[in-house]
């Protein structure tokens, strides 16, 4: 355990230094460090798909389910859209020292309220290895250090994509540590960072209800909190049933293991007798599991009976809820009792509908007549994400670069006293 500790301080003392370092750093050094990692990742392609393979390969052999793999694996085109991400990060405005606000005071004090960064950022997360180059990207864009804690299931693909990122950082006059990637995947590690309060200003994690309460429980420094997608979607009394097909397929079909993907549809009662046998039909048809209530069941050719657990499960697979509910009013209570604040959509033609579902629902994202998949940093403009934060404080929603900031206040003055 000695070594263990001297080991999480030398980095934690290495992602101080770095972030101290990064105040200096200019957004032309970062731009071209992003600029480069971009092109290498598709210049090794080839290398970083085949360690990949090795993880898939584990993966496999430990009988990681076809989603958790999906969120796994990385392909040349997935890499391609990862360059992509990067370069767009690269190309938003350099947001530290951005001047938020700015007020002239009566006695002559121009008081200006800067962005600036967190300062070290120890990010623990699970399966996806692309969330090692999205988080590496956004946090020394925005002027932060980044300590990388990535799950054991994608070792190899984390090892490799962390050798893309720090060969850049020298070459580019960046501190050489503004990036570290934790190189044991023995669990006590995660204790002794969550113990560094004095050096690390915030903790992200990014998994499992399980890990994200063992470091809310442990952390000595704030924690940006990303729990459950358990996503719904409502069907309206009015909803058109080529859309409403669209959404609802998209939303659960489209990649089943990410936490933005639907696990929960609620049905109009107007609806079962109508277009509900045909959408049913069509899911079962792209492989999903139908877990119904009595009514939504009736007709349904191997649907299942569903539970108040399966209600409160992330199935993380193709695996639907089904309840009926009497309206939007009965619709918005069981999100509330269910849902984990992340993102809910409605598909209605009736916008005092829309208008009381989005003011009733209170979570990160509500999506009117759109996928739940759209709840993305990518897809906001945010050119990616460190991950979808269900907190309402200090941050919610998408975590982009302007998330992962804080900001002070600047006072100019010409020898005023008080």
């Amino acid at each position: 355990m000695t070594d263990l500790a001297n080991y999480v301080d030398t980095v934690a003392c290495n992602a101080r230094k770095a972030a101290t370092d990064l105040t200096t750093a200019t957004g032309e050094q970062k731009l071209r460090w992003l600029k480069r990692c971009a092109a290498t990742l598709v210049s090794r392609a080839d290398e970083i798909v085949a360690e990949n393979a090795k993880d898939l390969t584990a993966g496999e052999d430990k009988g990681l389910s076809v989603a958790m793999l999906d969120r796994l694996r990385l392909t040349p085109e997935r890499l391609q859209s990862l360059a992509d991400a990067v370069i767009e990060i690269g190309q938003l405005p350099d947001p530290v020292g951005e001047i938020m606000d700015s007020t002239m005071r009566p006695n002559g004090l121009l008081i200006t309220k800067v962005r600036v960064p967190l300062g070290v950022v120890f990010f623990i997360y699970e399966s996806r290895p692309n969330v090692t180059v999205d988080a590496a990207a956004l946090c020394v864009k925005s002027g932060n250090a980044v300590i990388l804690r990535g799950g054991s299931e994608a070792f190899h693909s984390n090892a490799i994509l962390y050798s893309v990122i720090k060969d850049g950082l020298k070459a580019e006059g960046l501190p050489e540590y503004a990036v570290q990637l934790v190189n044991t995947t023995d669990r006590a590690a995660v204790g002794e960072f969550l113990k560094r309060g004095d050096q690390i200003d915030v903790t992200i994690p990014r998994g499992g209800r399980s890990l994200i309460e063992r470091v809310a429980n442990e952390a000595t420094m704030p924690v940006i909190k990303h729990f459950d997608g358990i996503c719904h979607v409502y069907f309206d009394a009015s909803a058109d049933q080529k859309m409403a097909t669209d959404i609802i397929i998209n939303s659960k079909c489209h990649r089943p293991g990410v936490c933005n993907a639907a696990e929960t549809l609620l049905l109009h009662k107007d609806v079962v007798q109508g277009f509900w046998p045909a959408v049913a039909a069509e899911l079962q048809s792209q492989g999903v599991e139908l877990r119904c209530c009595p009514v939504s069941a009736a007709g349904i050719n191997g649907a299942k009976p569903v539970t108040d657990e399966d209600y409160a499960t992330e199935y993380l697979d193709l695996i639907l809820s089904v309840r009926v509910v009497d309206d939007v009013a009965e619709a918005v209570q069981h999100i509330r009792k269910y849902g984990s604040g992340h993102t809910e959509s409605i598909v209605t033609e009736h916008l005092p509908t829309a208008n009381f579902f989005q003011t009733q629902v209170d979570s990160s994202a509500v999506m009117i007549n759109a996928s739940t998949r759209f709840n993305d940093g990518g897809v906001f403009g945010l050119g990616a994400e460190i991950g979808i934060s269900t907190d309402r404080f200090h941050a919610r929603g998408p975590c982009g670069l302007r998330e992962i900031m804080s900001y002070k206040y600047v006072v100019h003055g010409s020898g005023q006293i008080r």
